[in-house]
């Protein structure tokens, strides 16, 4: 089964922010991952930005799953994104 992924509006303006090559290889993790995302996700430890993470090399995806679909809340850098 293959995962819809869908961002929030804050996900949104958090990827516009990044490099194009950041983006890309995060476009590309992301399509790999929505195949089987609990194999390759850790769960926070601090379930109040979300419920799983991604790493993608020093970037971090935060997101849930609902349904059929994973939700991005938040992308950033590792040094920045677990910070309110």
């Amino acid at each position: 089964m293959k995962y819809k992924i869908v961002f929030t509006r804050r996900a949104a303006k958090d990827i516009s922010n990044l490099d194009p090559e950041v983006k890309d290889r995060i476009k590309e993790a992301l399509i790999k991952y929505s195949e089987d995302p609990l194999s390759y996700a850790r769960k926070m430890v601090d379930p109040s930005l979300g419920t799983y993470r991604f790493r993608i090399g020093d970037y971090r995806i935060i997101f849930d799953i609902a349904g059929e679909e994973i939700v991005i809340l938040r992308v950033g850098h590792r040094g920045e994104i677990y910070r309110r």
